[in-house]
């Protein structure tokens, strides 16, 4: 038991933690909570988010780069073949940017003749105002994506370390937890190496685990998080289970030195569809501490009960077992038309004025689920984002293409609203249902 002294100790530490965090923190009348925050507590570490248990959280891409933004990347991941103009662009929604005050200039126009601009988190200010939304809708926080594929060139590393350096900071100043995770994608069995280098680096650039600088950053079974995902698919990948069985053995080291989290293939427990058929599978992710199964695109709205009663009970049964921590992933809706250069393919997964969205949140939540993982904040190329978009009605042209936009019925801020009540159950809040909340 505690001495009163030793108490009062921990008490006037962990204030003086909160009052050193909390700079910029008090927000404008303008700027305050939508809804009423959860209380933020720190542990007698001063670190802010001790487990990944409870929250919401959502994938957070970062990859955009503007014409003129700095990152000396042109119009990175909005172009296609080098051009970001009418017919020629990978985004399938198109970014609301009336709140940004760093835009850019595009060759895309209104029909009104008026010219159309995007958004690039290079800049530190569109990041910030991103983490202001997370607070005001009540969203625990986010996971900063690094494409290996891509901070293997100078460049691409750069602009990565640049934009979590942006929400870093951003993250501390309106309290919202911040998670590293890597995307294998297009690795190679060598590029596993500049991964474990890359993370090695970022603990010491930005002091990841210092619950000063960094009392945000999340932790799990008291260790701070990393995210490996693009583990067990069967669409051909470089390399193997194998491959990454060794790297995460390294990344914990002996004294198991981190939490590991796994993005996995959604019929990973069946090992069949998009799961290669590789026992070594299950003893991966018994080595690790959480596992976030890949949902988009496995099901819609019409299909979801029959594939998530077949799926997300045995799921839950498997890792209850094995003491893993799961993690059910919800989208809002998909669309990748401009990004496949299919105009047939545009909303393949309809959002549904947010049902498909809610029906997840609560065939997860009444599956036993304590956790959510949201993709994404900021996908407009797969049309997944959730985060302010323009809607239907008020796009820019596109050539012989088109842009899908939030339903017109909606305001542009509404699938951040439902994330928000999303949050609010995870957290325990008791007045939610099947049925939709309703605005």
């Amino acid at each position: 038991m505690k001495t009163l002294a030793s108490i009062s100790l921990l008490i006037v530490s962990a204030t003086i933690l909160i009052l050193s965090c909390s700079n910029d923190v008090e927000l404008k009348p303008e700027d305050k909570p939508i809804e009423k925050p959860v209380e933020k507590i720190y542990d007698e570490t001063g670190c802010l988010y001790t487990s990944y248990k409870g929250l919401v959280m959502a994938g957070y891409q970062g990859w955009f780069t503007a014409e003129g933004d700095g990152a000396d990347r042109g119009w990175h991941h909005y172009e296609k073949n080098g051009k970001f103009e009418p017919g020629m662009n990978t985004i399938d929604f198109w970014p609301d940017v009336s709140e940004y005050t760093k835009t850019y200039k595009t060759a895309f126009k209104y029909a009104d003749g008026k010219d159309a601009f995007v958004y690039s988190p290079y800049d530190a200010e569109s990041v910030d105002l991103h983490f202001k939304w997370m607070k005001q809708y009540g969203l625990d926080g986010v996971f900063m994506q690094r494409f290996v594929s891509e901070i293997k060139s100078t460049k691409g590393r750069q602009h990565f370390n640049k934009v979590l350096e942006n929400a870093i900071k951003a993250a501390n100043k309106y309290q919202r937890a911040i998670c590293v995770m890597y995307d294998l994608s297009g690795c190679s069995p060598t590029d596993l190496q500049i991964l474990i280098n890359d993370w090695n680096e970022l603990q010491t650039t930005f002091a990841l685990f210092d619950n000063v600088k960094n009392p945000t950053y999340l932790r799990h079974n008291k260790k701070p998080l990393l995210v490996i995902w693009g583990v067990g698919f069967s669409d051909g990948r470089k390399y193997s289970t194998a491959d990454v069985q060794a790297m995460v053995k390294t990344l914990k080291g002996p004294e198991k030195k981190v939490s590991v989290m796994l993005g996995v293939p959604y019929y990973w427990r069946t090992l069949q569809k998009d799961t290669e058929n590789n026992p070594a599978l299950h003893e991966l992710i018994k080595s690790a501490d959480i596992i976030m199964p890949w949902a988009v695109g496995r099901y819609n709205s019409g299909s979801y009960a029959a594939t998530a009663s077949a799926t997300l009970s045995g799921d839950f049964s498997w890792c209850k077992s094995n003491n893993i921590h799961y993690v059910p992933l919800i989208f809002p809706g998909f669309s990748w038309g401009n990004l496949k250069n299919d105009f047939n393919i545009y909303n393949q997964i309809p959002r549904n004025k947010g049902e498909f969205f809610w029906q997840q949140v609560a065939g997860a939540k009444m599956s036993g689920a304590e956790s959510l993982y949201l993709a994404m904040f900021d996908e407009i190329d797969e049309g997944t984002a959730l985060f302010k978009c323009q809607k239907e009605g008020n796009l820019p042209l596109n050539g012989a293409g088109r842009f899908v936009g939030i339903e017109p019925e909606l305001d542009t801020d509404y699938y951040l609203w439902l994330a928000g009540k999303a949050t609010e159950w995870i957290h325990g809040a008791g007045n939610f249902s099947q049925n939709k909340p309703v605005r």
